[in-house]
């Protein structure tokens, strides 16, 4: 039966040509196979193409398995395959390009420019791929915008936060209803060239579950060694992405997986300073706004002053993205004021903010209002930038036990074992009996206990607040300090280095104790910062220890550090005590 129908289908066809008719089949058939010679595509992927083609001329219409192979090579015509744009590099007008759309990032724009010059030596893209770290708001994103227009490349971005499925980068097999090439190639289809810019966002946010981790799929598509025969599930032929520039972001680095991680440059973004971002509010955002909000005719202008004054009261970030958007409700009251009083030539000024915004959002990190007992100020680094750490130890009458509080993680409770280790073997130096530890329990709490805190760096601001309870000397409220410790008493170096030093300058802290081993990192430190702060390096407890405790120990102690009462800690305001 089924020979019969093909020998009449043969015959139909042959009558109609002969009367010069051709069904709707036959002509979407002669108009695939003309699309597919047309399109240069490599020999191999040509003659799957033409195979698919030839299956789909002897299915009817009517099955199912007809509309997946069309969809198929109207996908496989769709994808460029040696499309691509001209790149235009010049070095110099590269760099006025990142400049007029990013202020300072000086390091990065530099090694942007150094990427690019390359490119135009070689005429390929031969080398790691570049992963922009940083918090929210400082100009990832807009960066790789930049870098598309300075090559005068097409520019896609794909958000990659939050995909758990594995075929979201592969695509699913063509066996599987509603299959679609993944997408990478969704996105290479949709610019229509084989050497876009191509921005993998959010990188540190891609999930795994049951069904794959994508971060896992990421290592072919990342990999220059690699990626000249990715094999999409869809295509189910090998593609060609060694002509793609890919740059990912991301807001931290724990998360990525270390081989994905490996196969990336990483080039750190930190935040800004209050100066720089009055500049960035000055150049970028206030004309951009005063343009959005259609402002432009009526001479709107900002103080200084005021910016300052939503810069510190009503924004606490790294980057200006809370920045931009309180600057644009300004811009929107003063839209209204316009059109109902017709006022021009307005000028905010400090005192008209909190008229616009209302009371101020954010209370300032601020450092103690006198030098106390116990109390410590180290400086962490969170998703958000760089923010002061208080840290509060106080002991009383027990059984020797260590109480831990405020969410730390595990990190962070081992360096106060450390610490605790580190005081108990030098009882004898700072004056402490042999059995002054079997008699006192030591409470070691960290404020916000709601915010889980992790890491080393704490570890010498947690000694310091230790020694000074044990000692009931009070540590300098202007000082702040970073380093792990060692139960040798030596001090090691931490990380983001430029964050902190910008929250303890934004903190108002005046000397700034810093692992000496950290020191080659203060190049990248601004030159404002580094002269408001005076810089100690320690390479042990010992160098510390100088710096951080009042001379003269005549401050007045608010916590009495020993008290009789067995397990009770006390409360005692007076004068003139001592011991």
């Amino acid at each position: 039966k089924t020979q019969r129908e093909y020998f009449l289908r043969q015959q139909l066809k042959a009558i109609q040509e002969e009367l010069g008719e051709t069904d709707e089949g036959t002509a979407e058939i002669n108009d695939l196979r003309k699309r597919l010679e047309e399109k240069k595509m490599p020999e191999e992927v040509q003659k799957k193409a033409m195979k698919e083609l030839d299956r789909l001329a002897r299915i009817p219409s009517a099955s199912p398995e007809h509309s997946w192979i069309r969809t198929y090579l109207e996908w496989m015509i769709d994808v460029p395959w040696t499309e691509r744009t001209d790149d235009k590099i010049d070095i110099q007008e590269a760099k006025k390009i990142l400049d007029q759309d990013h202020y300072d990032l000086e390091k990065v724009k530099e090694h942007i420019l150094d990427f690019l010059a390359v490119i135009k030596l070689k005429g390929e893209i031969k080398g790691p791929i570049l992963c922009f770290v940083g918090p929210p708001g400082v100009g990832k994103t807009s960066l790789g915008q930049s870098i598309a227009r300075a090559l005068g490349r097409k520019f896609y971005r794909m958000s990659l936060g939050g995909i758990r499925d594995e075929a979201e980068i592969r695509g699913h097999r063509r066996t599987y209803v509603g299959a679609l090439p993944g997408r990478i190639v969704q996105g290479i289809a949709q610019v229509g060239v084989i050497n876009p810019v191509f921005m993998l966002d959010e990188i540190d946010k891609v999930g795994a579950d049951f069904r794959g981790d994508p971060s896992a799929a990421l290592l072919e598509v990342l990999d220059p060694e690699q990626n000249k025969s990715f094999t999409d599930n869809y295509l189910a032929v090998p593609y060609d992405l060694s002509q793609v520039m890919f740059i990912c972001t991301a807001n931290v680095v724990e998360t990525i997986i270390p081989a994905l991680l490996d196969r990336m440059e990483v080039l750190r973004i930190p935040g800004y300073t209050r100066d720089e971002k009055l500049r960035i509010a000055r150049r970028h955002l206030v004309p951009k706004q005063i343009k959005e909000q259609g402002l432009t005719e009526y001479q709107v202008t900002f103080s200084d002053q005021a910016l300052y004054e939503i810069i510190d009261q009503y924004t606490r970030e790294a980057g200006v993205r809370n920045l931009e958007r309180e600057i644009s409700n300004i811009c929107r009251k003063v839209a209204r004021e316009i059109v109902t009083r017709e006022k021009t030539g307005l000028k905010v000024s400090a005192k008209d903010v909190e008229k616009f915004l209302g009371v101020p959002k954010i209370s300032p990190s601020q450092i103690e209002d006198e030098d106390k007992v116990g109390v410590a100020t180290g400086v962490a680094v969170t998703p958000i930038g760089g923010d002061i750490l208080l840290v509060e130890a106080t002991i009383y009458s027990g059984e020797g036990k260590l109480i831990l509080t405020g969410q730390l993680g595990d990190v962070m409770q081992e360096s106060a074992k450390a610490a605790l280790s580190y005081v108990e073997s030098k009882a004898d130096e700072f004056g402490l009996t042999k059995d002054f530890f079997k008699k006192t329990d030591i409470h070691i709490h960290v404020p916000e206990g709601a915010i889980p805190k992790d890491g080393p760096s704490a570890g010498i601001t947690m000694l310091v607040a230790l020694i000074s309870a044990v000692t009931k000397k009070p540590v300098k409220r202007d000082v702040g300090m970073t380093g792990e410790i060692t139960l040798r008493g030596r001090i090691l170096p931490v990380g983001g280095i430029k964050s902190k030093l910008l929250a303890a300058h934004r903190a108002g802290i005046k000397t700034f104790v810093l692992p000496a081993k950290n020191e080659k990192d203060l190049t990248e430190i601004p030159r404002e910062i580094k002269s408001s702060l005076d810089i100690k390096l320690a390479d042990n407890v010992d160098d510390v220890l100088q710096y951080t405790f009042v001379e003269e120990a005549k401050v007045t102690p608010l916590e009495s550090q020993v008290s009789h009462r067995k397990k009770k800690p006390v409360t005692v305001q007076a004068s003139g005590l001592s011991g």
